[in-house]
């Protein structure tokens, strides 16, 4: 039998159309695309930096890979991190497991802090590495091995409820929807940047699952692509007809009156209703505010963060240059120009239409109407 250490790291990936392992053997052909995926004993998850070339499967049984995953953008998306950083914990429990219950205790909580300090602006990370927490430091549970499975059972259910949750999205958001709509998207906020559904692109799926006839475009999404790249990569696995724009091309479009609804995520949402999502929505929704072109943003109530009273407070994560000076890790600029490459922007509350979530469709003032009940706020 086969070593943890001899399983770890095992990469799967497609090739001709078979999806083949590339330590081991073969198996066989396949068409699965989840993004992540929890094994018993290890985390297998798509390895997005890959994709459209090629769809690479990487397996693990430790944390620090997955740190290392949403790090390099591996994973990426924020419920999508949240959910592999509950799995990256479970994998650390797992590490641990035959240390007595303090040092149990000790170690796991490292891990689950090494895995909360890889993003800063996805709530969601934190909110998932909270919630497993809670698990680990439960004073009534006094044996290593019930807190491991404790542990592995939140992190299944804050996938499985991370799927729920991308489904009500879409059935929410379908209804702002109409039938001949030109609907424009930025990022990616598809299946793979969640559990499995997606938020934005959950609710184009939605509508067309339905049966409206819309026309989707997708913005390249610069530095990093991650439009071209992935969601007009999802449209198309889904048999949905794209069209590519460059993220310069969007205002554009908006005046020739080809897009009539946009629709984006979120990583963050502020108690005003200010929106922290990939660095480009805040030029968008400009532009959607100036073409009088409804602005919606959909995102999971685990996105938002009732404790920052405005998108001021949010932290924005900055990125290594060379992901503007290289693309797909060919220079493009000249030796030692600076860089400024926030991976986020503030999208303020005034320009959002609507905010879309698995609890409904909500509008302004979006401290009382999204965040009073969650929030506990008083009135």
């Amino acid at each position: 039998m086969a070593s943890r250490a001899d399983l770890a790291g095992l990469t799967w990936r497609a090739e001709d159309g078979a999806v083949r392992r590339t330590r081991g053997g073969d198996m066989g052909t396949g068409t699965s695309t989840k993004t992540i995926e929890w094994l018993g004993d290890a985390v297998r998850l798509i390895d997005q930096t890959q994709l459209p070339r090629k769809l690479v499967y990487k397996e693990t049984h430790d944390y620090r890979d997955i740190a290392e995953s949403i790090r390099r953008l591996e994973v990426r998306g924020a419920p999508a991190i949240g959910v592999a950083a509950a799995m990256g914990i479970a994998l650390a429990a797992l590490e641990h497991q035959a240390l007595g219950l303090s040092r149990f205790r000790t170690e796991v909580a490292s891990a689950a802090e090494f895995l909360d300090s890889t993003r800063p602006t996805a709530v969601n990370l934190g909110w998932a590495v909270a919630r497993m927490l809670e698990v680990l430091r439960d004073p009534a549970v006094g044996d290593s091995g019930e807190v491991v499975r404790r542990l592995i059972a939140e992190a299944l259910a804050i996938y499985e409820e991370d799927r729920e949750l991308s489904r009500r999205i879409g059935e929410h958001g379908a209804s702002l929807i109409d039938d001949g709509d030109g609907v424009l998207t930025h990022c990616n906020a598809g299946g793979l940047a969640t559990a499995e559904y997606g938020t934005a692109l959950a609710v184009i799926f939605a509508a067309v699952e339905q049966g409206k006839k819309i026309r989707v475009f997708v913005d390249e999404t610069r530095p990093l692509l991650q439009g071209a790249r992935l969601t007009a990569w999802e449209f198309q696995q889904k048999g949905i007809d794209v069209t590519l724009l460059c993220d310069s091309a969007a205002a554009s479009a908006m005046a020739r009156g080809w897009v009539t609804k946009v629709v984006v995520g979120a990583d963050r949402i502020a108690r005003n209703g200010d929106v922290a999502n990939k660095i480009g929505t805040f030029p968008l929704a400009l532009a959607a505010w100036e073409h009088g072109v409804p602005f919606y943003v959909a995102a999971p109530s685990s996105t938002l963060d009732g404790s920052l009273e405005s998108g001021a407070q949010i932290p924005i994560e900055e990125r290594d240059g060379s992901e503007v000076t290289d693309i797909q890790g060919v220079r493009v600029a000249p030796p030692g120009v600076s860089v400024y490459n926030p991976a986020f922007d503030i999208t303020p509350s005034r320009l959002v239409t609507a905010i879309v979530t698995d609890a409904g469709v909500f509008r302004a003032p979006y401290e009382e109407t999204l965040f009073r009940g969650r929030w506990g706020l008083e009135a």
